[in-house]
């Protein structure tokens, strides 16, 4: 199956951003904070850009190190931007959701980087850059969901229980919504990406239900652990 991939020029980039600004407007007489998605867009932008260049460089490195420093630089971002919507229990929870998404994505990782795929060298760029941006990336939004969710149920007098059972629950949303809906209302960017790349469908295929596999247990993982270590940050520890 061959294909060749359309080269996208910084002109033709531009006209995406079409679709974008027909959005603007609704923020601006609805007064819902123009000056943030302004912001997030031009950070998306920088930053999208500058990781371009940043991962041709990587994915021909021989140094170890390089890559590891890249994946404590991810885990660190992740830890605390997943704790956005909870600035004042920022400091009290940094440290948990570091962990956790340290050892539930690491775990997720490490299978299926010696696991599923056997890569032999193990180090190789290309594959564990963004496999792991993208574990590391979904445990952050499940953390940011639970975090908010189990912060405003204790903040009603829930227990600690009911809170973390209602919290994870909620974490969990986007990614069950995201198995249901796979290859039946979406086909999701990393298939499409390899089909336009010239892999077969089903081989594509079977990467994506590794990915999925790897994106609800990151997740999960990432999420129980992050609740079980905020038990010891209320006072309400019983009935665990």
């Amino acid at each position: 199956m061959d294909s060749v991939i359309p080269q996208i020029s910084f002109l033709n980039l531009t006209i995406a951003f079409i679709p974008v600004f027909l959005v603007l407007p609704f923020f601006i007489y609805w007064s819902l904070g123009t000056k943030k998605i302004i912001y997030a867009l031009s950070r998306m932008l920088v930053q999208l850009l500058t990781i371009g260049y940043c991962l041709t460089f990587l994915f021909t490195t021989e140094t170890p190190w390089v890559l590891i420093l890249v994946l404590l630089i991810m885990v660190f971002t992740a830890s605390w931007i997943s704790l956005n919507e909870v600035p004042q229990q920022r400091k009290d929870l940094f440290f948990k959701a570091l962990l956790a998404i340290s050892l539930g994505g690491g775990l997720t990782l490490v299978i299926t980087l010696f696991g599923v795929l056997q890569l032999s060298p193990w180090f190789q760029p290309q594959f564990i850059i963004p496999l792991s941006g993208m574990i590391f990336a979904n445990a952050m939004n499940a953390i940011s969901l639970a975090a908010e969710r189990f912060t405003s149920e204790l903040a009603h007098q829930q227990t600690y229980p009911q809170a973390r059972n209602i919290a994870f629950g909620t974490a969990l949303i986007p990614i069950t919504n995201s198995l249901l809906a796979v290859g039946l209302v979406s086909i999701p960017g990393m298939m499409s990406g390899q089909i336009l790349s010239g892999i077969t469908p089903v081989i594509a295929a079977r990467y994506q239900i590794m990915v999925m596999c790897m994106l609800f247990a990151s997740a999960g993982l990432s999420t129980a652990l992050f609740l079980t270590l905020s038990r010891f940050s209320t006072r309400q520890s019983d009935n665990i």
